[in-house]
């Protein structure tokens, strides 16, 4: 008979074990056991003399398990806290160190001047007055200018131009769409032409030459662009014409919704005037007018939400149809549009002004597509139609079988060629810029630092660009960005760290 089974002896078994010299229960149960028995002692949801019985044991030799147990824990939480304590490495703190730290909250963390000097105060006991802080940030704004104005920006491919406000004050951006890397960040008094036309010769001189600009609808950023830039084409950002059309949809759905109501409400009005005895003659031409008006706007809503889609997946996206097509579809839903103008004119009106003439801009997406389509067709030597099929292809969901089944088609007629054609047809629809997301992106970044301060100078401008081009993405939804800087995505050459090249050298744990 092993130890282990003792406490588990009838009684008959016992008085014969009893006999056994040395045999104790007490003693043959092991470490777990002893564990256990101390933790449902702590636990209290059995008496001591209940777990002295089922295990044959004293109740002496149970209290001394719950004794050890209890002592185990409070010496387990004594360390835990000492812990707390211990002192993890020591960190020298320096004036060059205190500036870095001033750059870093007010960079990194979005903090005030004052915010970095109450944290200085309160964490680390050191007076650190406003004007401290902004002379800390005045010397970074000497060091970080450089790099920017000397930064050549021949390799700016498609750029995005945009405007946020400040103040009142316009602020004009532009970036590279591939990279996000920002090549203006400039402050002026106006937005007009011969502003962003003099801002853009300026990047003009340092090599900036895009195949092709991005930009929402601006009459001085369009009209800056061809004084500067006259033989470089400015496409229309389909986003924010999916937007104007997205919110009609939405007021006319209201629309539909409103009345809906007021046709059922005047439906219960005349239904309770009918109980009580009255006439409803007036109601009843309330109710079919109620009516009229319920379908009209229905079938409106209905209608403008079918041409959105149409919009949407088939004019605005990647894959689809020519460039040809494309423009004829185009005034195809702008009539249609037009012939539902004076149902609501005041919200189908402008939309129908935009569409119609923002036409070629909006669609020069799909022009430069058809292009690139076809210099893979003559390429690869197959039919334009063929490639074209790749590019709807990719744009089917990998979970339907529709997908896998038209692709086991074109793998039949492609051969060899099917993976090399399919890569480089992805490529293409990779780098086919429809919409400045790029800097949306980085107004909503910008937006983060102007909210801060009141005023901006063209100083804190400039090192806000530096810092935001230097700065590694630390998660990115595209791996091969993670870790990456806009600078080094663009050039391709890492460099060093951001406070580094500002002339600071960074504490490093031995």
């Amino acid at each position: 008979m092993e130890e282990t089974d003792v406490c588990y002896l009838t009684p008959a078994d016992r008085l014969l074990h009893a006999a056994i010299p040395n045999a104790c229960p007490a003693k043959a149960l092991g470490p777990s056991q002893r564990l256990t028995l101390g933790l449902h002692a702590l636990a209290d949801k059995q008496t001591i003399t209940d777990l002295a019985d089922d295990h044959d044991v004293s109740r002496k030799f149970v209290y001394r398990q719950a004794a050890i147990a209890q002592a185990a824990l409070d010496e387990a939480f004594t360390a835990s806290a000492a812990a707390e304590d211990q002192v993890l490495f020591r960190l020298p703190v320096t004036k060059a160190w205190l500036r870095q730290v001033t750059l870093g909250l007010t960079l990194i963390c979005h903090s005030s001047y004052r915010g970095v000097g109450e944290f200085c105060r309160d964490l680390l006991g050191v007076n650190l007055p406003v004007g401290t802080v902004h002379n800390s940030l005045r010397d970074a704004m000497d060091k970080a200018r450089p790099y920017n104005l000397g930064q050549n920006l021949g390799n700016v491919d498609i750029a995005g131009l945009d405007e946020i406000f400040q103040n009142g004050q316009p602020v004009l951006v532009a970036a590279d769409m591939a990279s996000t890397y920002c090549c203006l960040l400039s402050l002026e008094d106006h937005r007009d032409a011969d502003t962003w036309g003099t801002r853009l010769l300026e990047l003009q001189e340092r090599g900036f030459a895009p195949r092709a600009t991005i930009a929402d609808f601006g009459t001085g950023l369009r009209a800056g662009q061809k004084l500067a830039l006259p033989d470089v084409p400015c496409r229309g950002d389909v986003f924010h014409a999916l937007h104007e059309i997205t919110t009609l949809v939405t007021v006319l759905e209201n629309r539909a919704y409103h009345a809906l109501a007021a046709r059922h409400k005047v439906e219960q009005e005349k239904t309770k005037t009918h109980k009580q005895g009255q006439r409803t003659q007036v109601l009843g031409r309330k109710a079919a007018s109620a009516g009229q008006a319920e379908t009209q706007a229905i079938a409106l809503a209905d209608d403008v939400a079918l041409l959105a889609r149409w919009l949407r997946c088939d004019l605005f996206a990647v894959s689809g149809l020519p460039h040809a097509d494309r423009c004829a579809l185009f005034d195809f839903i702008v009539t249609e549009l037009k012939n539902r103008q004076p149902l609501c004119p005041h919200r189908l009106g402008p939309v129908c002004s935009l569409l119609q003439n923002q036409r070629d801009d909006l669609l020069a997406f799909a022009a430069q597509l058809d292009t690139d389509l076809a210099q893979l067709a003559a390429r690869f030597q197959v039919p334009v139609a063929l490639v074209r099929e790749l590019l709807d292809l990719q744009a089917l969901d990998e979970r339907r079988p529709l997908r896998w089944q038209k692709e086991a088609v074109l793998r039949q007629r492609l051969g060899q060629q099917f993976h090399a054609l399919n890569t480089a047809v992805q490529d293409v629809a990779d780098h086919s810029v429809r919409a400045s997301s790029v800097i949306e992106n980085l107004n909503s970044r910008l937006r983060a630092y102007f909210f801060l301060r009141r005023h901006l100078g063209p100083d804190y401008l400039a090192l806000l660009q530096f810092f935001l081009n230097h700065r590694r993405f630390l998660r990115s939804e595209h791996a091969e960005r993670v870790e990456q800087s806009p600078a080094e995505l663009w050039t391709g050459d890492s460099h060093p760290h951001w406070l580094e090249m500002l002339g600071y050298g960074r504490f490093s744990r031995n």
